[in-house]
């Protein structure tokens, strides 16, 4: 992706914002698109939210569904999704959450995430996407990195499709 291609996307008019929510990915995401020259233009925040408590506190997840998933879902990622627009008032919100290891307790043999975007307009959610990213071998890092990278790769299509 080129970081200037992200840029000129949001602020074609009408100018959409944009605020992430993350979990697995720790800031990556964050980082990324604060390192585009003026970001400060569309980039209202984001939050790390580790923690099941701190995703039903900030974002809004629903306890009991995330609780039974571990916090990785598609459903969980797009709540995450949704509630970091409320939180920040953005057009649009980019989540991640996922296991950057094996969790051989949890079933889990290779590191996984889902990623979310929301989009809303005037208030209301016109379109929720979400998907899934294998990282099978990546350590944590490497897939903490491809997970970032893959999230703002489908903001960046999603965007492009949206622009025409």
């Amino acid at each position: 992706m080129k970081s200037t291609e992200l840029k000129e996307l949001l602020l074609l008019s009408p100018r959409l914002t944009l605020a992430a929510a993350e979990s697995l990915t720790c800031g990556r995401v964050q980082a990324k698109v604060g390192e585009i020259s003026g970001a400060s233009e569309f980039f209202l925040g984001g939050i790390t939210a580790y923690s099941l408590e701190q995703k039903v506190r900030h974002l809004g997840v629903d306890r009991a569904a995330a609780k039974g998933v571990q916090c990785v879902s598609a459903s969980v990622a797009e709540q995450m999704a949704r509630g970091v627009c409320a939180l920040f008032g953005s057009d649009l919100g980019l989540a991640t959450t996922g296991y950057a290891e094996p969790a051989p307790a949890d079933g889990v043999v290779a590191p996984f995430a889902w990623w979310a975007l929301a989009h809303r307009r005037r208030g209301r959610f016109v379109r929720v996407l979400s998907g899934r990213v294998e990282c099978p071998g990546a350590t944590r890092i490497a897939a903490q990195t491809l997970v970032a990278e893959a999230a703002i790769a489908k903001l960046v299509a999603y965007l492009r499709d949206l622009r025409g």
